[in-house]
């Protein structure tokens, strides 16, 4: 069976960035904003849209196993959402099939229990997040603190929210995790080389 990890990230922690690093330094595939093309490309759905549908949490209310004819968002976002959340986990399952990788969010912890997945979840204090934020912002983005805060909560709740819809569980809960990293104020690039050497043994 090939060697899947996953990788679970508060916003601003450095997650995507770490699990890149790693990825590249271990030698392996490395999936993110590539699962939302190839989604694309088996969909209807513009990349934009996955994107965003990706971000939010689906209809209140109602888990993934009732039926159409029980839901009374009939031929809406809810079916939307439904129909892509399937077709990701597949394509999940097919990466994982296809050869050693690294898979940011997606649920991908949950969507591979099969395959036995390192489930490492990346989080950092707020004020390192806001910092790190900053450090990477768009030219002529100028928020304030405050704003930064706002963008990360609104986002870290809307992953939470579509995390727990999807698998039951809560998504900051450690004992969902085989590994937690903590970057605050942390080098990426450093921790990254140090995990890879870890994981190469």
């Amino acid at each position: 069976m090939n060697r899947v990890i996953t990788i679970s990230r508060e916003f601003g922690s450095g997650g995507r960035e770490f699990a890149r690093r790693l990825a590249d330094s271990l030698n392996i595939a490395y999936y993110d904003r590539e699962i939302i093309s190839e989604l694309a490309k088996r969909t209807n759905f513009t990349e934009e849209y996955i994107h965003k549908l990706g971000e939010h949490s689906p209809a209140p209310l109602f888990p993934i196993t009732i039926g159409h004819t029980m839901s009374p968002v009939s031929n809406g976002l809810w079916e939307q959402q439904n129909a892509l959340f399937i077709e990701q986990a597949s394509l999940l399952k097919e990466l994982a099939q296809k050869s050693d990788c690294i898979i940011v969010g997606r649920c991908a912890d949950y969507c591979l229990k099969e395959f036995n997945p390192l489930k490492i979840r990346i989080y950092a204090e707020l004020d390192s997040r806001i910092a790190r934020c900053k450090s990477r912002a768009p030219q002529g983005e100028a928020l304030s603190d405050r704003e930064y805060k706002q963008r990360i909560n609104d986002i870290d709740k809307n992953r939470a929210k579509y995390y727990q819809f999807y698998t039951g569980n809560k998504w900051s809960d450690p004992l969902n995790y085989d590994l937690c990293i903590n970057t605050t104020d942390k080098d990426i690039k450093q921790l990254a080389a140090y995990f890879a050497e870890i994981f190469s043994k």
